[in-house]
């Protein structure tokens, strides 16, 4: 069957795809169904069904007697480290985290933080919590103290499991510290810690409360896995909200693992016994459901890279360790690509390394630029795969899905909705757009398994964030089109669409023209208030290593490619060059904050920034174009 037979299989009868789907999974006692709408629109799925997903990750691949496979492949290039940990090893050491957890009265259903770096015990303590039906709820390692503070008081966890420190290219970032100071500012206090002592530092602990990781697990009895239901809480992920208080996605056991299970193997080509990386962190949603969750439910092999793409110690780590492990599907952001091709732009270090194994380069996390995709394609002579997906939704919305059919692709789209996804473009009024037209991209209720049922503990919120301005649709907050072949396009986020003499254009289409320049590494197009036009749209651009030209000839040359390819219309005049731009950690590009500072308005400096430096810089370069104004 072709992607149309199983897009059209899964429109016909949805209740009988995922059933389908979920015969893939072992259950302890099978669903009745697949849908339980009794209250819309808060829709679950096989939530009569009993299931561990510590089991489906873990124990069944033992039981199936691929216990010496290697399940986990840790690579430090920061630590120069290489550790392999099979499906057996991995079960022991799950078995007794979750024994010790158990016996310090973590029970199913209680919440759990989890605070730490790319190591291969963040895996084991989320899967650790999965096995006793512990919920837990993973922050981003080296966090702020009064982010994590907020999530400790918004979840209330009965422990917080930790690392010493984090590491960083020429820097040890000191967790323990943060997490002390954490807990002082939270009303709720967690009843106990464990804390994973690195060599790079060891940590203080507090007597009575903070236990370290190999001392709490002595002598304990190792813990069984425990069946819950279907719609069982697997997680919560926070995730930046518009009001500074962040939202809690809540993902649901059942949906999530015959969720992660299909896309395995229909998007990513991914069976049991294959070797996948997403290079990501267990941080975001991405290592949530690929590194840790999907590729281990998969019954494959996923690395835990404790990393970045250059400068640890070359633009070449990433081809690298494909080549080392003999990686089939590699997974990263554009961001990562653009940090390469800006080191690396003739692609030299990729054919230093033999990538025989590599099927196809999947793409996520923000636009993927076609400057950046074509480059890919040419240098790594596979598929480039963009496709498109959100915290929310757990798994792709829409991609190519090479495991059931490769699809010609289009660049600048991430291909065609996934089954489960009824995707639609809407105009203001909530009425369907014809093909081609720009829009609000919408998904018709019900959302898919593994997507987000609910806010955790803020219905009203979770209603109003993504329900009530289209009625019976979710609400993505991207903005794009559909082409007449059903491609979908990612223009930008809604409030990324400038609107330029009564005409509302789309920032991403402007960087794709920038991007396209031969200096220009990477860019970002924002719109500041205008008195004439209402807005005026704004690039700041990152040009290659090594480029010498003069900055004003190289703007003056982005201006004209603007006014060439998009027209007058786009009124696309303000430019300027700067080293870098302002990113959260997970390198999404900080748009919203430098339109703040360009007018002038108050703004909070983001929790999630990567380094706060740059926004002064970016501050620095506004003032040289006379913003804000007085």
């Amino acid at each position: 069957m072709g992607y149309k037979e199983v897009y059209s299989a899964w429109q016909a009868d949805p209740d009988k795809f995922w059933m389908q789907a979920a015969e893939k999974i072992d259950w302890d006692s099978k669903p009745s169904k697949a849908l339980f709408d009794g209250d819309a629109p808060f829709f679950e799925w096989f939530s009569d069904g009993m299931v561990n997903t510590c089991w489906n990750a873990v124990d069944r691949h033992v039981e199936a007697g691929r216990g010496d496979q290697i399940a986990i492949m840790h690579e430090s290039p920061i630590t120069h480290s290489t550790k392999g940990i099979t499906y057996r090893e991995l079960q022991t050491r799950v078995a007794s985290l979750a024994g010790a957890l158990k016996m310090r009265g973590v029970e199913k259903g209680d919440r759990v933080i989890i605070y730490m770096p790319m190591i291969p015990e963040a895996l084991e303590a989320m899967l650790a919590c999965a096995r006793i039906g512990a919920v837990h709820s993973v922050v981003f390692g080296g966090f702020a103290a009064n982010e994590l503070a907020v999530r400790i008081d918004d979840c209330t966890p009965k422990a917080i499991i930790a690392a010493s420190c984090g590491l960083e290219p020429g820097r040890v970032v000191h967790y323990k510290p943060l997490l002390d100071e954490a807990i002082e500012l939270a009303t709720h206090k967690p009843e106990f810690c464990v804390i994973f002592q690195r060599e790079q530092e060891v940590a203080k602990l507090i007597e009575g409360r903070d236990f370290s990781w190999h001392g709490f697990q002595y002598g304990v009895k190792p813990a069984e896995c425990v069946p819950v239901e279907g719609n069982h809480p697997a997680y919560i992920l926070y995730t930046s909200g518009t009001t500074g208080q962040p939202k809690g996605v809540v993902r649901h056991t059942g949906g999530h693992l015959v969720a992660l299970q299909w896309s395995m193997n229909n998007i990513y080509k991914i069976e049991e016994g294959d070797r996948f990386w997403a290079a990501s962190d267990v941080g975001w949603v991405v290592g949530h459901s690929y590194i840790c969750y999907g590729p281990l439910i998969a019954g494959a092999t996923t690395v835990v890279f404790e990393g970045k793409p250059i400068g640890t110690p070359h633009p070449g780590v990433f081809w690298r360790i494909i080549q080392n492990n003999r990686i089939k599907s590699f997974f990263t952001a554009p961001t990562a690509l653009r940090a390469i091709k800006r080191e690396d732009p003739t692609g030299e270090w990729i054919k230093r390394y033999k990538l025989h194994d590599l099927q196809a380069l999947f793409l996520a996390g923000e636009r993927a630029d076609p400057d950046t995709v074509e480059w890919a394609q040419k240098h790594l002579n596979v598929p480039v795969v963009d496709h498109w997906w959100q915290t929310e939704t757990g798994w792709a919305i829409a991609a190519n899905p090479i495991g059931i059919e490769e699809l010609p692709t289009k660049v600048g789209s991430p291909s065609v909705p996934m089954p489960g996804y009824d995707v639609q473009v809407l105009d203001e009024g909530g009425h369907p757009l014809p093909p081609g037209e720009l829009g609000a991209i919408t998904i018709k209720l019900p959302l898919p398994p593994g997507t987000l049922p609910t806010l955790w503990n803020a219905e009203d919120r979770f209603k109003k964030s993504y329900l009530e301005h289209f009625p019976g649709y979710y609400e993505t907050g991207d903005a794009g089109y559909i082409d007449e072949d059903g491609y979908l396009y990612i223009m930008a986020r809604t409030d990324d669409v400038i609107n330029v003499a009564g005409h509302r254009l789309s920032t991403g289409a402007m960087e794709e023209v920038l991007a396209g320049h031969p200096d220009v590494a990477e860019c970002a197009v924002i719109g500041v208030a205008d008195d004439l036009k209402g807005q005026s749209p704004m690039g700041f651009l990152c040009l290659n290593s090594g480029c010498n030209r003069p900055e004003a000839e190289i703007v003056q040359e982005c201006v004209k490619r603007v006014r060439d390819k998009i027209g007058p219309v786009a009124a696309f005049k303000l430019a300027c060059i700067v080293d870098r731009l302002p990113k959260t950690r997970s390198g999404k590009i900080l748009r919203a904050t430098m339109v703040k500072i360009a007018d002038g308005q108050d703004w909070k400096m983001p929790a999630t920034i990567d380094d706060p430096a740059i926004l002064d810089e970016i501050t620095q370069a506004l003032k040289v174009l006379g913003y804000p104004k007085a």
